[in-house]
């Protein structure tokens, strides 16, 4: 089995109940099983800034899927819960986006999957609940998340109680 770290982020239509609902359709995927999940946070929104505050969660997984199958799961819980890809509403508000952030030391970049994560290197609002679940991770060139982390500002990144 291999691990697998998953971003899930909502900012509309009851954010909170989106990720809960998203989580559940998580644990229905054949031959993967959650194995933690992070806190909750409250975060400001990426690229756009127009629009409402993210709810963000990370969690890990243990799979025996490809990250081709993986993906091909999200995407339809994505479409479940009434994402749209749309190139114009590219950082827009969102249901529910989940990414595929890491697999376990799998470096891809396909014209459908970039593993690891494009840009989570300059994602507070992926990283801290990454480090929260995973406090010794390190990206599959060996650079610590943490050491990545405390490049960032974090001071816009809020635990929620729930």
């Amino acid at each position: 089995m291999t691990i697998v770290y998953l971003a899930l982020g909502s900012n509309i239509n009851n954010p909170i109940y989106q990720i809960k609902s998203a989580l559940a359709e998580l644990d229905k995927i054949p031959q993967t099983k959650r194995i933690v999940t992070s806190k909750f946070y409250l975060t400001q929104p990426y690229g756009f800034k127009n629009q409402p505050n993210f709810i963000n969660i990370v969690v890990s997984m243990h799979t025996n899927l490809s990250p081709e199958i993986l993906l091909k799961f999200i995407q339809n819980i994505e479409r479940m819960q009434g994402r749209i890809r749309d190139n114009n509403l590219h950082w827009g508000p969102r249901n529910i986006d989940i990414d595929i952030i890491l697999f376990g030391n799998l470096m891809i970049n396909s014209n459908c999957l970039t593993i690891p994560h494009y840009d989570m290197i300059n994602r507070a609002f992926m990283l801290i609940p990454l480090v929260q679940i995973a406090p010794n991770i390190t990206l599959p060139n060996g650079e610590s998340i943490k050491n990545i982390l405390d490049k960032l500002d974090i001071s816009t990144v809020k635990i929620l109680n729930i």
